[in-house]
């Protein structure tokens, strides 16, 4: 029986525009920018980065940072867009997988499956230290890294229902943070969005005829922003909101 490969890795997010850009930006040759690669690991041709200025070839992760330390820039700028992943972000700082494992205290292979899967499971000291490591929020944990966005949005809305206990464990596996902190966020939110709802309308109705309107201002705002909001005034245990 013939043995599966593993999938090939997914390519490094990288602007071609903004490597020819910087390089020429330097007054460099394709051919030193090879040469400079060369003194961080990393031996090709200038056909090599010839064509990926052009868009023909994308650089392996291994080759972008080289080419990024060559050039003298912050990863990040190459990559064309923001950081949309756990592997992204930790490129971005120039970091092996092994390396951010070793930072973080988490094994290889556990780290691995955080990026293959997209789903962080680490304990909230590794949270906290792959946060410093990667430079992350807790924004950009939960909804870039994790994508989970749209589940932590669905759970609020049964919190805002009045139901934030039973919301409680499954918004603290979301987001790396104190417990008690999660209880005093969703313990608020029901109170904010159902009084907005109240007002001015009858027994949860149209609006009364001559009711002033809605209370504008933070009752107004999307669950999602108001739990941040909210949760920037907790102990988060070291992760910026």
């Amino acid at each position: 029986m013939r043995r599966s490969r593993p999938p090939a890795p997914t390519p490094v997010p990288f602007s071609p525009r903004a490597a020819r850009a910087h390089r020429e930006s330097l007054g460099l040759t394709p051919e030193q920018v090879v040469g400079a690669m060369s003194a961080h690991g990393v031996r090709l041709l200038a056909t090599h980065l010839t064509a990926w200025e052009s868009g023909e070839l994308r650089p392996s992760e291994r080759e972008f940072i080289a080419l990024a330390r060559a050039l003298w820039c912050p990863a990040a700028e190459l990559m064309g867009r923001p950081p949309a992943s756990l592997r992204d972000f930790r490129v971005a700082r120039e970091l092996t997988a092994e390396q951010t494992a070793a930072r973080i205290g988490m094994g290889p292979d556990g780290y691995a499956t955080a990026e293959l899967t997209g789903r962080w499971a680490g304990s909230p000291e590794q949270s906290a230290a792959l946060a410093e490591a990667l430079g992350l929020t807790l924004r950009d944990l939960v909804l870039r890294v994790c994508g989970a966005g749209e589940e932590l949005d669905q759970r609020l809305h049964q919190c805002v229902q009045g139901r934030w206990q039973a919301q409680l464990p499954a918004v603290a596996a979301l987001v790396p943070v104190p417990r008690p902190s999660l209880a005093a966020v969703l313990a608020a939110l029901p109170g904010e969005y159902q009084v907005a709802s109240h007002w001015g309308t009858g027994s949860w109705g149209a609006p009364a005829p001559g009711a002033p309107g809605p209370v504008t201002g933070e009752p107004a705002v999307p669950r999602l922003e108001r739990f941040w909001a909210l949760l920037a005034g907790q102990d988060t245990g070291g992760i910026p909101v």
